[in-house]
């Protein structure tokens, strides 16, 4: 199964726009790891020519927050419908388990040991800035978490985070994560 984790940083910030306006947020970057190749990559707006192809022909997307936000903005700039494609939102999936949102920074910190390098809202003051490399690095490490964190809980059914200064797990039910969707989902931008 060809999946694919992303992440996207935006331009603005809800604070700037008012208050969850998916409508006007604007994409700076998009990161993906690619399970077919193993590879991280970042796609800017002018570049999602080639980024497209990548996402059509994977299986599942994988991301965090992704079902709400990130699915929604990029489906902005999609020729087609992105919601097609098998989704796994690592958020929705602990939100089922615990009945509660956690952070992508508690997750990480808990199970994996590790942080992230910064927050969104300081990838959109970097991007102003001109700053873009430091945008892409930011969104390929949290890519490269979201991946890790998916890949620990398919091995142990669970995942940790900060509760508090405690550290809990949740378990995890994976046992559709990784099926393969019967039919394939329907493109625009693939040649026929």
């Amino acid at each position: 199964m060809r999946a694919i984790t992303f992440d996207i940083e935006t331009v603005n910030a809800f604070p700037s726009l008012g208050r969850n306006d998916l409508a006007r947020m604007e994409i700076s970057i998009v990161g993906i790891h690619d399970s077919e190749t193993d590879e991280y990559s970042s796609y800017s707006k002018e570049e999602f020519p080639k980024l497209w192809p990548i996402l059509e022909r994977a299986d599942m997307l994988i991301g965090f927050n992704s079902d709400t936000f990130d699915i929604p903005i990029l489906n902005r700039y999609y020729p087609g419908d992105l919601t097609k494609i098998k989704s796994l939102d690592l958020l929705v999936e602990v939100q089922k388990a615990l009945g509660r949102r956690v952070r992508l920074q508690s997750l990480a910190e808990a199970t994996l040991h590790k942080g992230k390098g910064g927050n969104g809202l300081q990838a959109v003051e970097w991007w102003a800035q001109g700053e873009y490399e430091k945008v892409r690095k930011y969104c390929i490490e949290d890519v490269r978490i979201t991946r890790e964190l998916y890949d620990y809980a398919l091995t142990n059914k669970s995942l940790k985070y900060k509760d508090l200064k405690e550290k809990r797990e949740v378990k995890i039910d994976t046992r559709t994560w990784e099926e393969v969707p019967d039919a394939p989902a329907i493109t625009h931008t693939l040649p026929f």
